[in-house]
């Protein structure tokens, strides 16, 4: 195709003017081409309206949740605290508990030492037991020597007689 050439040139200020006439009357020829535009400016601002009062109730809804989430985080933060307090009396009486298995050691240690007494004293017992069986074993050879001496003499008195 051949490139096709103006039909009239136009200088640089012709074209400035051209310019600025069509600036000026734009918006008028808008209006009267296209009287629906002012409807839809108007149904711009309504709907701008609409989602502005949307965002402010979506605003005070995220307020009445993050409201609502800070009393459940109060409410955990006091059932943190019920929990501390429970396991502070656990501790109490994890406490109270290792202070009777000390008294039950405490006990323990009495009645071992009074076993040792007492095997103490069946020692003392055992030896002066075997003290007076060894006096016994004494007594007897003793005595069984004297009365075989004595029936041997007295034997000897019979025979000589």
């Amino acid at each position: 195709m051949a490139e096709r050439e103006p039909a009239m040139e136009l200088d640089e200020r012709a074209l400035e003017r051209i310019g600025d006439y069509v600036r000026s009357n734009l918006r008028t020829w808008m209006r009267e081409a296209s009287p629906s535009l002012e409807a839809v400016e108007v149904g711009l601002h309504e709907r701008i309206v609409r989602v502005e009062e949307e965002l402010r109730a979506q605003r005070e809804l995220m307020k009445h949740g993050f409201e609502q989430i800070d009393k459940r985080f109060e409410q955990v933060d006091k059932r943190f605290e019920q929990v501390d307090r429970r396991f502070e009396q656990v501790d109490r009486r994890f406490e109270q508990v290792e202070r009777r298995f000390e008294q039950v050691d405490k006990r323990f240690e009495q009645v071992d030492k009074r076993f040792e007494q007492v095997n103490k004293r069946f020692e003392a017992s055992e030896r002066r037991l075997e003290d007076m069986i060894k006096a016994l074993h004494r007594f007897m050879y003793w005595s069984f020597g004297f009365i075989a001496t004595a029936a041997g003499i007295v034997i000897a008195a019979i025979r000589f007689l």
